[in-house]
């Protein structure tokens, strides 16, 4: 996690070093070239206050969705950075470019706050409550309160982390009654 919250630390620091030429590699609402930078846009952030919004919470989310399983957790993260990207690209407002780990942060925070449920793995249900106490309120995130922040990222983010809770659930830990 430290490499990965480095690495955004980095291509923000060449963005503005290049007069931020990096943020064409956000996601611009339907239309369909706009597609191949879904991936690229959960690593571009639109300056440093932004990319140090999502450091801690990144940082944090990751290393523990990614304790159990490093396999699980790129499989996770993948789906999230799809789902949250995808769901942009379709709802987003016409004309706008969208890009942060924030949907990756959400997505994070989703699969922690359920995994526990789904997988019925007592220590992972402590993990989620836990969670869902310390950063909790980030929820507010997924409403279209604040003008030039993507709630559609943060709340495609949030059901590709749900998502990812049942997709990567361990099956060996659900009773098979």
């Amino acid at each position: 996690m430290l490499a990965w919250v480095g690495l955004l630390w980095l291509l923000e620091a060449v963005d503005a070093k290049t007069h931020h030429s990096l943020d064409t590699f956000g996601i611009v609402p339907r239309e369909i070239g706009e597609l191949r930078d879904i991936i690229p846009a959960a690593f571009i952030h639109f300056g440093f206050d932004h990319v140090a919004a999502n450091s801690i919470p990144l940082f944090v989310l990751g290393f523990l969705a990614a304790l159990r399983d490093i396999g699980r957790f790129l499989g996770v993260v993948f789906v999230i950075v799809l789902t949250s990207g995808f769901g942009v690209w379709l709802v987003a407002p016409a004309g706008t470019n969208t890009a942060g780990a924030s949907g990756v942060v959400f997505g994070l925070f989703g699969y922690l706050l359920i995994r526990g449920f789904v997988d019925r793995r007592l220590l992972d249900i402590a993990v989620g409550l836990a969670i869902a106490v310390y950063y909790g309120s980030i929820l507010w995130g997924v409403l279209p309160t604040a003008q030039g922040v993507s709630w559609q990222g943060h709340l495609f983010g949030l059901a590709g982390g749900v998502a990812s809770a049942f997709l990567f659930r361990d099956v060996t830990s659900v009773s098979t009654r």
